[in-house]
């Protein structure tokens, strides 16, 4: 405990509170908290009504026992007015999902009549930021209501009364169908409520198809999350037009002679970048390279409104974000003629590019940096695969010998910058023709990979820093260092292993690297690594420099993806007004401005919020998408045992990862036998009371699959030392009022109904 306080004379205040929580090395109870403030009697009955009421503020969370100070709001997060107070609203965090009995953050929204007053159910997109009074939001835009959309299956009980199925593993219970739209058994719908009242259930508004035909999954994430995925007309033909821009080498620097290459995924259908290096000759860099990174030059073709029309294109690009990848299908920010066409890096087609001119000294470092708009011809697109090929049979050709040599070079400066190394598994679907899935495995990093990364971080750094040599507006690429409190939360992690963090030094990539260097186990080394990536923030963009602390970088700005990301776009265009790179005003209905637009200038904290927010998004449904596909995968092998590792442990069970496939299942407190287990919160640990048994974060077990349903992408395992012998848990209501489905197997191998699948936190 941190040292006592001196006495106060009656109740603390809030702030008094959360000061002694925060200096607390552990989370401080109820009786620490009294007797730190001495308080007695009445005065003790007081502070539990006190601790309440925080809880209910945000201001601490809301564990009976031991309280931590509250966290965990995202910068930018879409809220839901929950309550309006004296024309104030009140809104929490639309995705919170609490540990048990955690109550979410209420956050006061500030100017929240702005673009009309909110009502109790509206969403909003907001910037949040912590006050002394608790949380604050400023809202960016009021946002469409998403309680008006269901999405689910079609499912008839015995009397032919129709319900709607959820793909959402939170959701519990499936809901009646008032109006089933012409809508069929086991089809995929989109329904929206048929009055008020919940009784009066939903209506099927549009049939989506086959929920478990091929490129459905990334279907029910695109509705799910409401991401865009239809250009409109007049979208489409600015597009056009801007694709038949004429390309001329009068305004641009001719680039065509220079042998660079594109090094993408074998699949690659939009091609950003491509690089090339050769030795530099000169005598002030002996032993160094000048290298150029070619990106896809899109703020030529993408343009910002002048305020008298057009910008349509900008407008689309601007509200998707970034496109959004999956395995069967890319939603991409820009339409096809562009984002796939003339905007794409292909090999032996001129091309529009913006070009980082750079120059590393032989310690990897980049000592000059320049920045103009070129012609180039590509020579080649590669894969990553066939690249590394050559290399490592020595036919690389002197093309990518120097790009090798001179990434040696780069990867010596990241190796003595030392930022964070988590070497985390990513899974890739590999489907066939038809859609359907041939393998699922764990993606190979290859030395591939890495070259065109660290050019990529290269050009990076140099277009923030070219933009601050010219104090001009900078979208940066922000990862903020680990909070106090997360950093609480991995050294009460560690101790529970018999690992040390002493949290008095300075953290850094560097503390975390050494300590996952030090593990010879690979499996209690892969689970240091996802506690520390669990450890981190999230990275998110903004006009205000915090550096970036995975990448140990003071200075971060993402250039290299102006077809995919809408942040680079920016960035382009603030290089474009920074070093006079504007181009010729085009002819006919297109903007006439390449660079950034009057209202970015005034307000980019604006539009970053909400491109962070668009990215978060794509983020959830493409791990959706995947977890759906690995259920798929899976569904076949329902009763098969597999060798898995435990990742979580809760009061009502543990979750476990398949070694080496991914796929994250539930192990139900219920299915452990008939013995009593008692949850241990700082060991991460259920305990036995008679046998002793314990289930541990990181322990590796063999467990059975027992459910594995592909519309929710939910797993459920069982124990094979019990036999998969269940208790049933107290409070469960029976499994239906008569009439209602049970959703057991159904035709064509349907999946059973996930009614009472994806039970959150035991409830």
């Amino acid at each position: 405990m941190p040292p006592r306080p001196r006495q106060y004379a009656g109740l603390p205040s809030r702030e008094q509170i959360i000061q002694f929580i925060q200096s607390s090395d552990k989370p401080a109870g109820k009786r620490d908290i009294a007797r730190a403030f001495g308080l007695k009697g009445q005065e003790r009955i007081a502070l539990k009504r006190l601790l309440k009421d925080m809880a209910e503020e945000g201001l601490i969370d809301g564990k009976k026992t031991a309280f931590h100070r509250m966290g965990g709001v995202p910068k930018v997060t879409v809220l839901r007015v929950v309550d309006v107070e004296d024309g104030e609203a009140i809104a929490i965090p639309e995705t919170w999902q609490p540990d048990e009995g955690t109550p979410p953050p209420r956050l006061r929204l500030i100017e929240s009549r702005k673009g009309g007053a909110l009502k109790t159910g509206d969403r909003v997109l907001a910037r949040t930021e912590e006050t002394g009074g608790g949380w604050t939001a400023h809202p960016i835009k009021k946002l469409p209501s998403r309680g008006e959309s269901l999405l689910g299956v079609v499912e008839l009980d015995g009397s032919g009364k129709g319900w709607l199925a959820p793909v959402d593993k939170r959701v519990r219970n499936a809901s009646p169908i008032a109006d089933l739209g012409g809508a069929e058994p086991g089809q995929l719908v989109l329904a929206e409520p048929a009055g008020k009242s919940p009784r009066a259930g939903v209506k099927v508004v549009e049939v989506l198809g086959d929920p478990l035909a091929p490129r459905s999954y990334s279907m029910i994430a695109i509705h799910k999350y409401g991401i865009p995925y239809l250009f409109r007309e007049e979208t489409l033909a600015e597009a056009e037009l801007a694709a038949k821009l004429p390309l001329s080498d009068e305004h641009r620097e001719d680039l065509r002679q220079l042998p660079i290459v594109a090094i993408d995924p074998a699949d690659a259908r939009d091609h950003d970048d491509a690089i090339w290096a050769e030795p530099d000759g000169a005598e002030d860099n002996q032993g160094g390279f000048r290298a150029v990174v070619a990106i896809a030059d899109v703020s030529f073709y993408v343009r910002p409104g002048d305020g008298s029309g057009g910008g349509a294109l900008d407008r689309e690009a601007r509200k998707r974000g970034n496109s959004v990848y999956f395995p069967d299908r890319v939603v991409p920010m820009l339409p096809e003629v562009l984002s796939a066409g003339v905007c794409s890096l292909k090999q032996d087609e001129d091309r529009a590019a913006m070009a980082c001119h750079l120059r590393i000294d032989s310690h990897g470092r980049v000592k000059e940096w320049r920045f103009t708009r070129a012609l180039v011809r590509i020579t080649e697109n590669i894969a990553y695969e066939e690249a590394q090929a050559r290399i490592d049979s020595g036919e690389g050709g002197e093309n990518l010998q120097h790009l090798w040599a001179a990434w040696r070079l780069l990867f010596k400066a990241r190796e003595a910058r030392d930022p964070l190394e988590l070497e985390l598994p990513e899974r890739r679907v590999m489907l066939d023709e038809k859609g359907r899935i041939t393998e699922i495995a764990l993606r190979e990093r290859l030395d591939a990979h890495r070259v065109v990364e660290d050019f990529m971080i290269a050009a990076n750094v140099a277009a923030a820093k070219a933009l601050e040599s010219k104090a001009s507006p900078v979208v940066y690429r922000i990862h903020e260092p680990p909070t106090r409190e997360k950093l609480v939360a991995l050294r009460d992690y560690f101790d529970s292993i018999g690992r040390k963090l002493a949290l008095g030094q300075v953290i850094t990539p560097s503390l975390f690297n050494r300590m996952i260097k030090d593990i010879a186990d690979e499996g209690e080394k892969a689970l240091v690594m996802e506690a520390v990536l669990r450890s981190q923030t999230q990275a998110y963009y903004g006009p205000r420099n915090a550096g970036h602390f995975g990448l140990s970088l003071g200075s971060y700005a993402h250039f290299t993806s102006p077809i995919r990301r809408y942040a680079d776009l920016l960035v382009h265009r603030a290089l474009a007004d920074a070093f006079h790179l504007e181009q010729p005003k085009p002819k006919g209905k297109l903007p006439p401005l390449s660079g950034l637009s009057a209202e970015d200038r005034a307000d980019l904290a604006k539009v970053t919020d909400a491109i962070s927010q668009t990215e978060r998004r794509a983020m959830e449904a493409e791990r959706d998408t995947i977890d759906r596909y690995v259920a798929a995968w899976l569904s076949g092998r329902v009763g098969e045992t597999f060798a898995t590792r435990i990742t979580g442990v809760q009061s009502f069970g543990f979750f476990a990862t398949i070694v080496g496939l991914g796929g994250d299942g539930l192990v139900p407190i219920s299915t452990l036998g008939r013995e009593y287990f008692r949850y241990e919160e700082g060991a991460q640990a259920l305990v036995g009371e008679d046998t002793g048994t314990r289930y541990t974060v990181g322990d590796r077990v063999e467990l059975k699959l027992a459910e594995a349903n592909p519309l929710t992408g939910a797993l459920k395992f069982e124990p094979l030392d019990t036999g998969g012998s269940a208790i049933e848990p107290r409070g469960r209501r029976p499994e239906a009022r008569k009439g209602r489905p049970k959703y057991p197997q159904g035709k064509r191998g349907r999946p059973a109904n996930i009614r009472h699948q994806g039970r959150r936190k035991g409830k």
